[in-house]
């Protein structure tokens, strides 16, 4: 008996001196304007493949992406609420929305839902402003 007690007090020692690794924790959005700002990160182009692009948030949640390739799209769209769950609309598709945080940096995926084609694909952009 006496050596479970020992066996379970050096692990939790263990556990509490080891570092902790940095994981992705899902942040809940109570308004949209906390999603207010620049954006950065990558995208489906409308040629299908993966491109750089910037979106600006507007407080009200409406916001433009661009791709930042030549001849770039342009996506306009809104996040909103539904049912405390955060949701988008653009003019190419339209699906859930989820800001995490990570090493620091603030995350924002976005997974369409519906029609979803090589040309719709999820978004991944970090707060740059």
């Amino acid at each position: 008996m006496r050596a479970h007690r020992v066996v379970a007090v050096l692990a939790a020692v263990a556990f509490a001196a080891s570092p902790i690794v940095g994981t992705a924790a899902d942040k809940q959005i109570k308004d949209v304007k906390e999603l207010a700002g620049t954006w950065e990160g990558w995208v489906k182009s409308q040629l299908g493949s993966d491109a750089r692009a910037k979106m600006i948030v507007k407080e009200d949640g409406s916001y433009e992406s661009a791709t930042q390739t030549q001849g770039g799209t342009l996506t306009v769209g809104k996040f909103y609420l539904d049912s405390g769950k955060l949701r988008w609309r653009s003019s190419r598709t339209e699906g859930r929305a989820a800001v995490s945080e990570d090493k620091g940096k603030t995350l924002l995926t976005l997974t369409p839902e519906g029609s979803v084609t090589t040309l719709t694909g999820p978004a991944s952009y970090e707060r740059v402003k």
